[in-house]
C-alpha cells in the first residue's frame, strides 16, 4: 500500500453493515470461511453478513423490527436506516448461505430490486421479528475497508433452506461454541463468539431491554462501551 492510500485508508468513514450470528441448538453457530479474493479478511472464518445496500431500506417489509430491536438500533441511527440494516442482515444470510430468515407468505412479492428478487421469489418476506440485537463494532481507521457493523442473532429453526451460497463464503459449517475459537479469526470476530457464548451461557439473548456493547480500537487496544 502506497503513502497516499494509507492516508486515504485512514481517513476511510465506516459504512454500515450488518451480520447474522445463527445459533443451532444452542451451542453451534454457523461460519464460513472468506473468499480469498476479498481485501477486507480474506481467508477468515467470519458469520455470514455485509454492507447495506440502497434497496435495503426501499424494498417492501411487511414484517417489522422488534420494538426493543429497533429502540436500540435506533440510537445509532434513523428509524429508516435501522430497518434497512435489519433488512440487509437477512439479504445477505441469504445471498451468502441459501438460508432463509423469512415468513412464508406463499406467493412471490413483486419487487424493482434486483438484489431482493431472488428472496423475494422463494415465496418468503423477511422475518425481522426474529432477530435480536447484540453487539455494533467500528473498524478502526488504516483497513483496506471500514465498516460500522451491527451484530444480530437469531435461531436457527426460524430458517430454511440448504447450505448452498453465492461463494464469498466457503466451507459453510456449524461450529461448536467451545471449539469457535480455535479457528482462524479476525479479531472482532473472537470477541463476538466470548459475547455470544456468555449470552447463551447466562440467557441474556432471552431477556428485553438493556445496553449492547460498542466496540472500537483505539491505538490498537479493543475499547468496550455501550451503545
Amino acid at each position: 500500500m502506497s503513502e497516499g492510500q494509507k492516508i486515504e485508508s485512514k481517513h476511510l468513514r465506516p459504512k454500515d453493515a450488518a451480520t447474522l450470528v445463527i445459533v443451532r441448538g444452542g451451542d453451534q453457530v454457523l461460519m464460513g470461511v472468506r473468499n480469498a479474493k476479498h481485501a477486507f479478511m480474506p481467508n477468515k472464518y467470519v458469520f455470514p453478513g455485509g454492507r447495506v445496500d440502497r434497496a435495503d431500506g426501499q424494498v417492501a417489509r411487511p414484517v417489522d423490527l422488534k420494538g426493543d430491536v429497533a429502540e436500540k438500533l435506533e440510537r445509532g441511527c434513523s428509524p429508516h436506516r435501522a430497518r434497512a440494516i435489519g433488512m440487509a442482515v437477512v439479504r445477505e444470510t441469504f445471498e451468502e448461505t441459501g438460508l432463509i430468515l423469512g415468513t412464508d407468505i406463499g406467493k412471490s412479492q413483486p419487487t424493482r430490486s434486483a438484489n431482493w428478487r431472488p428472496f423475494y421469489d422463494t415465496g418468503f418476506v423477511p422475518a425481522l421479528d426474529k432477530i435480536d440485537y447484540i453487539a455494533r463494532a467500528i473498524t478502526p481507521p488504516g483497513r483496506p475497508r471500514r465498516f460500522d457493523a451491527r451484530f444480530f442473532m437469531v435461531d436457527a429453526d426460524h430458517l430454511v433452506g440448504d447450505l448452498d451460497g453465492n461463494g464469498e463464503l466457503l466451507n459453510l459449517t456449524w461450529v461448536p461454541l467451545k471449539e469457535a475459537l480455535e479457528l482462524d479469526l479476525p479479531n472482532i470476530t473472537q470477541l463476538m463468539i466470548r459475547f455470544i457464548r456468555q449470552r447463551v451461557e447466562d440467557g441474556a439473548h432471552l431477556k428485553k431491554g438493556g445496553k449492547i456493547p460498542l466496540v472500537r480500537t483505539i491505538r490498537g487496544q479493543h475499547m468496550i462501551g455501550e451503545h
